[in-house]
């Protein structure tokens, strides 16, 4: 006979902020052997959750530059007209 198991209340934790870096990788084989004896338990299953979320930061930068001395255009009329 299965009975349906209990369920608690969540435990939420705060979340991980994560960096992602880029790396080149080597496998290095690593050999586990095992042996499986039943013993029946009680279990109390702890369930993680992992949401994730994303952010992007854009960076901008200005300069204003001064140069000494005449224009690079030609002395005449305004270049743009419209008044720009």
């Amino acid at each position: 006979m299965n009975c349906r198991p209990h369920v608690l209340a969540p435990i939420v934790h705060p979340p991980r902020c994560c960096v992602q870096h880029h790396f080149q990788a080597t496998i290095v084989p690593h050999i586990h052997p095992s042996h499986t004896t039943h013993v029946n338990h009680h279990l109390f299953q702890h369930q993680h959750y992992f949401p994730h979320t994303e952010s992007v930061v854009n960076e901008v930068s200005n300069q204003q530059v001064f140069f000494p001395g005449p224009a690079p255009f030609p002395p005449g009329p305004a270049p743009f007209p419209w008044g720009y």
